[in-house]
């Protein structure tokens, strides 16, 4: 299978933008390009991810992306053994609970892989 990568390690909050840059600009760099909609779907899906892990899974996370033929990859290992679990979003108290319903909405498929040596990797299969 034909495919470009890029990983980008990530170690605070406050790299949720650079991870969103660095995202853009892979994206920026593929051929054929891909569509305006597609690109703000893969951005939204990295910064759920990226924010899930560092919120609930240790303060530390990867970021590795990868374009396939027809999908886009998107991993984010981080620290914690625990697997993410579904939440009801808090509709008024503002706590959260929307971001994994919608990454399963716009991926063609998730996926968590916990590791031997500890942590675990969500990842997310999106359309090209």
């Amino acid at each position: 299978m034909d495919s470009t990568s890029v990983t980008a390690s990530l170690r605070s909050t406050t790299s949720i933008a650079g991870a969103r840059d660095s995202a853009r600009a892979f994206l920026k760099g593929l051929a054929p390009a891909l569509a305006s909609e597609a690109t703000d779907t893969v951005i939204l899906v990295v910064s759920e991810l990226i924010t899930n892990a560092l919120r609930h899974g240790g303060g530390t996370c990867t970021l590795d992306l990868t374009a396939h033929r027809d999908s886009i990859e998107v991993a984010v290992r981080d620290p914690s053994p625990q697997a993410p679990r579904m939440r009801t979003p808090d509709l008024n108290g503002g706590t959260g609970g929307f971001g994994r319903p919608m990454v399963n909405h716009l991926a063609r498929a998730t996926n968590v892989t916990h590791h031997r040596a500890g942590g675990k990797t969500v990842s997310a299969l999106l359309p090209r």
